[in-house]
């Protein structure tokens, strides 16, 4: 297999070795939950690398899917390189940011930046999981050979080329239309296909959260823009709510439309029945995805500005470059996830990948939970604050177009150009536009419109009537715990006494480090100094973050103590960590039970 060379690549190979286990603290004032917790959504606001390393005691092995849009090392971005990797080389490098197009070493500064990265992000992948990645021409060809080398050969899956303009760029050489979407997975990827999903003729999203026996489906919304008299009626769905037509539409059909469709069961309410009526729309056969997404079906950068800036519809810029669409991402996750998968992006930026997780969600009633690492200053800002919205809802300011006018052109309709004029003028005159004098119109009051719109599209003359008007998108429900990165668990030089980790933290540390598996925070019963179960011992933990109580008799390993421990919790050994111990390690075996010293710093004299 070939390998990739570049300059400090012996000094990051095992970094992620030494990066030290930092503390997750929960902030209840950025959280959108009743109760903060580690084990559900989580929007973490810190360095991506340490972040990841903080979550190996409770993920390792458990993340489903991995997405991430890395910085694309354009030599515009002016992202820097502050790994603390103790060498004079990377020193020298720090003393340099930030690396920009003028840096004559930005390859290898970005290789070592996602190295140790992508390394982490492999331990949390489950023995199934991949991992997606959006990069341009400027590393792709780099990250290819990395990743090989991380994963394997076996393991790359696909390379995807996705549509991320439609417009032309004339000022470049060639203009860009395309990034690409590298996809490895942890198993082989000749097996990894086994857990694909097929996508619709149309490129939708297959799924059946009723259990429809006629299987999988798509739905649309049942509403059409405009308004038409006969298709407003109010709709009264399964659990009582009464529903008039969205804000400036109609119903998709009439009302003996709708009932004949309720009574062939293709009519579907989201949300337990709560939710506004969807059509129903089957198709016989899946297709497998193919390696040519286009951005008529998931969306372009375009796109996303423009539902960013809908979110956000108050703000100034934003500042963010080129966010992925949302219908991009939820692709990804109906391919590469189940509707109880864990989804992680450690370069989350404005937040699309939990949007994407929240709208799948919705669509299939699943309970996907997302992990989110944001380390730039608008982690609260804008990442978690788009989330807060797509959550609860938000207020959308947008155009309203109705179809006055559409008529195809060809010679015979050109040269009676006046008439389609005539056309044109009277439907003004008839929406308060009149251009002559000699039309009346009615007051402003009248007018439905705040303009018309003539355009030729496509060979056809159209008539559009534009409203501004403003609704309210409808929240995508859900929660989530918001989390900066607190100090180092580092036993040889942090813990002096004035800055004890909490119960779970420290917990969590000693179990991952102790016995390679992941805590579930569910089982932990701090009362009881119960951690949890591992594959060969129960693993208990006396402990308080409290130096008082560490140097007392109380926090040491009591004979009645290991005497309980068998009574307690049955069938396997027991590991107890401790600050002391009052009996010999024989009498310990006696008992079942082994002894591990907790780290001398955390109970020593400040």
């Amino acid at each position: 297999m070939a390998t990739l060379n570049f300059k400090g690549k012996p000094l990051v190979w095992n970094h992620h070795l030494s990066v030290p286990y930092h503390q997750l603290v929960p902030r209840k004032d950025k959280s959108l939950t009743d109760k903060v917790r580690l084990d559900d959504n989580l929007i973490i606001h810190g360095d991506n690398l340490h972040a990841l390393k903080s979550l190996l005691p409770r993920y390792a092995g458990k993340v489903d899917l991995v997405f991430i849009d890395p910085p694309y090392n354009t030599g515009n971005e002016n992202w820097s390189y502050n790994d603390n990797v103790n060498s004079p080389i990377m020193k020298e490098w720090l003393s340099s940011n930030p690396v920009n197009a003028e840096d004559m070493l930005r390859h290898d500064k970005w290789l070592c930046m996602m190295w140790p990265r992508l390394v982490l992000l492999r331990e949390l992948l489950s023995e199934q999981g991949s991992l997606w990645m959006t990069l341009d021409d400027n590393e792709v060809h780099r990250a290819r050979i990395m990743l090989d080398e991380i994963f394997g050969e076996s393991g790359h899956v696909v390379q995807i080329a996705w549509q991320k303009r439609t417009s032309r760029e004339n000022r470049a050489t060639f203009s860009p239309s395309f990034d690409h979407v590298l996809v490895y997975s942890k198993a082989d990827a000749k097996y990894w296909g086994a857990f694909r999903k097929l996508l619709s003729v149309s490129g939708e999203i297959l799924s059946n959260p009723d259990s429809d026996p006629r299987g999988p489906w798509i739905s649309v919304p049942f509403s059409a823009q405009g308004y038409r008299e006969n298709q407003v009626y109010k709709i009264t769905t399964p659990s009582g709510k009464v529903l008039d037509p969205p804000k400036g539409r109609c119903w998709a059909a009439t009302e003996p439309e709708f009932k004949r469709l309720l009574r062939e069961q293709k009519i579907y309410f989201p949300k337990d029945g709560d939710g506004r009526p969807r059509v129903k729309q089957f198709e016989r056969k899946g297709l497998v995805p193919d390696t040519l997404w286009l951005a008529e079906d998931v969306g372009d950068t375009e796109s996303s500005k423009k539902e960013l800036l809908s979110i956000f519809a108050a703000e100034a810029d934003l500042g963010l470059h080129a966010p992925k669409p949302t219908a991009l991402i939820e692709r990804i996750i109906h391919i590469a996830s189940d509707e109880d998968s864990m989804i992680l992006d450690s370069f989350a930026g404005s937040g699309t990948t939990a949007h994407a997780v929240l709208k799948a969600n919705a669509k299939d009633e699943g309970h996907r939970r997302f992990i989110l690492v944001e380390g730039e200053g608008y982690a609260d800002r804008i990442t978690a604050e788009r989330i807060r919205r797509a959550i609860k809802g938000y207020a959308w300011s947008g155009t309203q177009r109705e179809e006055l006018l559409r008529e195809k052109l060809n010679w015979t309709k050109l040269q009676k150009a006046d008439a389609l004029l005539a056309k044109v003028e009277a439907i003004k005159a008839k929406e308060g536009f009149a251009e002559s004098p000699d039309l009346a119109a009615p007051g402003k009051e009248a007018q439905r419109f705040d303009r018309i719109a003539v355009r030729i599209e496509d060979g056809e003359l159209r008539v559009e009537g534009e409203k501004k008007i403003s609704e309210r998108v409808e929240g995508l429900g859900g929660e989530f715990t918001f989390c900066t990165l607190g100090d180092p668990i580092d036993p040889e030089r942090l813990l002096s006494g004035e800055s004890l980790p909490d119960y779970a933290n420290l917990g969590a540390w000693l179990f991952h480090t102790a016995t390679g598996g992941t805590l579930d925070a569910r089982r932990v019963k701090p009362a009881e100094f119960y951690l949890g179960e591992a594959e060969s011992h129960h693993v208990w933990l006396i402990y308080k973050p409290d130096l008082g109580f560490l140097k007392s008799p109380e926090a040491a390993l009591t004979l009645s103590f290991a005497k309980q421990l068998r009574e307690r919790r049955k069938g396997k050994k027991h590991l107890v960590f401790a600050a002391a111990k009052f009996l010999s390690n024989k009498q310990l075996l006696e008992h079942g039970v082994e002894f591990a010293p907790l780290p001398f710093a955390l109970y020593r004299e400040a």
